[in-house]
């Protein structure tokens, strides 16, 4: 009785009554404070939309590109807050503005005032709503819009406040990889990518431009030119900071007047087109000889410290120009030949003595591409190169041969919370393939922006989910192809993440069940197995469909091919396992069925020329193929008379 007393007063409530609690959102990269209030505003069809003085057009026209998306068809405009607003109302400018700061007010809220900060505030009222967003500055504005993106996504929208900002001064993504460099529509995706993430740097740096290293002294042919002023607009509509990188040290002659001279016009040439930031790229070169007489007269017999000193010369010079052409210009950056550890050396003590201290160094940690970076290893970096350094994080970078056909798609993880005291930002070297690239430089993005409120799993099925549009079969897909290339290997035998951790504790618990379960458990975990194998080999078919961003699924083309007949030995194999279990002789063949397919599957090979190593495509790898090998021997197979 008292349960059917309470459906039908349930029936009788209002739906707004009815409405479920406001939930806090899931906003990637977490911000540095989100707290939930009362209520919640939906949308609809039509709202008032206040541009404060100050606002730049193009993010006044990003909101309005997002309202339309959410929905809403009908943006009246105004210059005054409403007393009492009769729709929601959103309220986008600097919070210096006078209508920016009365709004805030209203939701009881403060500015952010940091660099590239903006609060974000949602206050419910009735059937209406006020949603304000306030930048610190131009880019803390537009930051804000990208966060309005995310909650957009949602039917209703909670009450909250949001005020935000970045950890680090620097972060983004630097193409500094060996092989076949990114298209420009790869790169023009990608620019699109940081803009949504938050990021504000971009370092154009493909060891494969000739006209970067090794004709570094070249004027690029017109054409060229023009795609990287196209590139640099691109980055600037997303808030980013287009830096142009030079790799002038196989050849350069450091005591040479016109090699300076060609560097800095090269360097015009870029700002001809609207790139006003640069990078001297001097790593993976020989600094124990000269590549001229010259510098032995001007610098003395080649070695390490005579290297940091002529470097440091030739940087101080090109730093000296570029604040002599644009006063406002950012610092220059420098990659140093000695880029890892931070060992106390010569080289590095000659140029924390010489180098101008405005000039940011880059640093890759304890290795080339080290396992795990920690404080005290960032403090150890700043103490040897004599100021806080920049990260190169060499993730998901996949141009050396110990990663050689994989994709790297396990989350971002093993940097310290709190390293952002101790670095001026992080930049991801990111793999050949731009878009599977997005999901390990998700991870980093994030961190670097809220490091102490970084959640490794969740920013890793965010970016499942953003791949996906936000459908849930094409992310639990894209999830089952990222546990097959978990494994993160580095330059020595032992990788810094583990392959497969999903589907090696299912396998492993197979066989746990086959050995000591009883008849009961045995038939369980093959069923398991049995759905496991069809989530493998449906996948990338799911990913194929459309849903999933399209260059992905072409990017990624070898690795879906390989995981589909990979699914499918691992199927063959769970029939043999549950056919043996049975006494039924068939178990032979289906066992043959499945080192058949696995032989193919592993023949697969990557894209002729996509990467710097070609080879086989390599899925779950120790994992998957070792429990196939070893399915016929985990039940003896024996017809029952």
């Amino acid at each position: 009785m008292g349960a059917a007393l309470a459906a039908i007063a349930l029936a009788t409530l209002t739906p707004a009554a009815q409405a479920s609690p406001a939930t806090l959102p899931a906003i990637f990269p977490a911000p540095a404070v989100m707290t939930l209030g009362d209520g919640t505003v939906t949308l609809g069809r039509a709202v008032t939309l206040i541009v404060a003085p100050g606002t730049e057009p193009e993010t006044a026209a990003l909101v309005r590109d997002l309202l339309s998306k959410a929905g809403v068809t009908e943006i009246a405009t105004t210059t005054r807050l409403p007393a009492s607003p009769d729709r929601p109302t959103i309220v986008i400018g600097p919070d210096s503005a006078a209508l920016v700061r009365e709004a805030l007010s209203r939701s009881d809220a403060s500015p952010d005032d940091a660099r590239e900060g903006y609060t974000l505030t949602v206050l419910a009222a009735g059937r209406s709503g006020l949603i304000t967003l306030a930048g610190h500055d131009a880019d803390g504005l537009f930051h804000a819009a990208q966060t309005l993106r995310q909650l957009l996504a949602r039917q209703t929208i909670p009450a909250l406040t949001i005020r935000d900002h970045p950890a680090m001064p620097i972060r983004g993504t630097i193409e500094g990889f060996y092989g076949k460099p990114w298209s420009m529509t790869d790169r023009t995706k990608h620019l699109d990518f940081l803009g949504e993430m938050k990021a504000n740097t971009y370092v154009y740096s493909p060891k494969d431009d000739p006209f970067a290293r090794d004709k570094w002294r070249d004027p690029y042919p017109a054409a060229t030119l023009s795609a990287l002023g196209t590139l640099a607009a691109r980055a600037r509509a997303n808030h980013v900071d287009f830096v142009y990188a030079i790799s002038p040290g196989p050849s350069i002659c450091f005591s040479d007047p016109a090699d300076e001279q060609a560097l800095l016009r090269k360097f015009a040439a870029l700002r001809g087109i609207g790139v006003h930031s640069f990078y001297v790229a001097l790593d993976d070169i020989e600094y124990q000889k000269w590549n001229c007489e010259a510098d032995k007269a001007a610098f003395g017999p080649s070695g390490a410290q005579a290297a940091g000193i002529a470097q440091s010369k030739l940087l101080n010079a090109v730093q000296a120009d570029l604040l002599k052409q644009d006063p406002a210009s950012r610092p220059l950056i420098m990659v140093p030949t000695e880029y890892y550890d931070a060992k106390e050396s010569p080289y590095k003590a000659a140029l924390r003595a010489n180098l101008n201290p405005r000039i940011v160094v880059q640093w890759t940690g304890t290795d080339v591409v080290p396992p795990a970076i920690s404080i005290p290893d960032a403090k150890a970096a700043t103490k040897a190169f004599g100021r806080k350094t920049l990260l190169w994080d060499n993730y998901p970078v996949n141009d050396y041969a110990s990663s050689a056909g994989r994709l790297l798609l396990a989350p971002y993880a093993k940097r310290e919370a709190g390293l952002s005291s101790e670095l001026t930002g992080i930049l991801s070297n990111p793999m050949n393939q731009e878009a599977p690239s997005r999901v390990a430089v998700t991870g980093v993005l994030a961190f670097g922006w809220n490091d102490k409120g970084y959640d490794a799993d969740r920013t890793w099925h965010y970016a499942a989910r953003d791949l996906a549009g936000g459908d849930a079969r094409a992310t639990a897909a894209l999830l089952e192809l990222f546990d097959t290339q978990h494994l993160a290997p580095t330059f020595g035998s032992q990788p810094w993440q583990e392959q497969a951790p999903k589907l090696k504790a299912l396998l492993d618990h197979v066989r746990e069940a086959l050995a000591n379960g009883d008849a009961g458990e045995r038939r369980a975990a093959l069923a398991e197995l049995h759905a496991k194998a069809d989530a493998l080999a449906d996948a990338p078919d799911t990913i194929r469909a459309g849903l999933v961003d399209p260059a992905f699924a072409e990017q990624a083309a070898p690795w879906l091919e390989a995981m589909q007949l990979w699914g499918r030995a691992l199927g063959q194999a769970a029939a043999g396992l549950d056919a043996a279990e049975q006494g039924n002789a068939a178990a032979t063949r289906y066992f043959a069925d499945a080192k058949r397919i696995a032989a193919q599957a592993a023949a697969v090979q990557s894209i002729k020329g996509a990467v710097r190593f070609d080879g086989p495509i390599k899925i779950a790898d120790g994992v998957l193929d070792r429990f196939i090998a070893d399915a016929p021997g985990l039940i003896a197979v024996t017809a029952k008379p």
